[in-house]
């Protein structure tokens, strides 16, 4: 998302940013549904592309979620709300309400602390698995989910979309390992991955 001005007026600061006037992936895919392939391939080819921008410059987003992708003219999907501070395991635990927006999509380095830009890309594999499964893969109070996110493997896809091609399920899989080191090595990669997965299976 463009920052197209800023300042402060009356003593408050404030940023002028582009207008999505569409709202946020959130509101066009609610909880409990499931997006087509096709259309996950092109969401996360744009936020990929904004993620991997952010990357090279040295910025981590670590609040990735449907929430945070705005739709704006022509359906180009904008990334907002950077640099949310890191979690910590200990915090999460004391105050799960504060966290409630960001557990189930956080990666297990950044619980404990220790943000990559692999991080991000962990986030995006939880959204993917949601979109096209309707559920996100760790469910359960937020210290359970977090518990899930360092050390249970993500339920299989396959067994919740059996029409899903095993080789989609792989790429999606990668992006959520545990170890940010078994993740691909930059974001885009992900994403090109899952477009060519796709044209693989057909």
């Amino acid at each position: 998302m463009t920052v197209l001005d800023f300042g402060v007026q009356n003593g408050t600061p404030f940023l002028v940013m582009d207008f999505a006037p569409i709202g946020s992936l959130r509101l066009r895919h609610p909880n409990g549904l499931t997006v087509p392939l096709l259309t996950v391939i092109r969401y996360v080819k744009q936020v990929a592309d904004a993620l991997q921008y952010a990357h090279d410059q040295g910025f981590l987003h670590r609040d990735v979620k449907p929430e945070n992708m705005l739709v704006g003219k022509g359906y180009r999907i904008l990334l907002s709300d950077f640099e949310t501070p890191t979690i910590t395991y200990r915090k999460s635990l004391l105050n799960p309400q504060q966290m409630a927006g960001t557990i189930p999509y956080v990666a297990p380095e950044q619980i404990q602390g220790k943000s990559l830009p692999a991080s991000d890309q962990y986030a995006l594999g939880v959204v993917v698995y949601e979109w096209l499964c309707g559920a996100r893969p760790f469910q359960g109070s937020p210290s359970e989910v977090i518990q899930q996110h360092l050390s249970v493997p993500p339920p299989s896809l396959r067994a919740k979309v059996p029409s899903l091609a095993p080789v989609v399920e792989e790429v999606v899989l990668k992006a959520l390992a545990k170890d940010p080191h078994l993740r691909f090595v930059r974001v885009q990669e992900f994403a090109l991955a899952l477009e060519q997965a796709n044209q693989t299976a057909r």
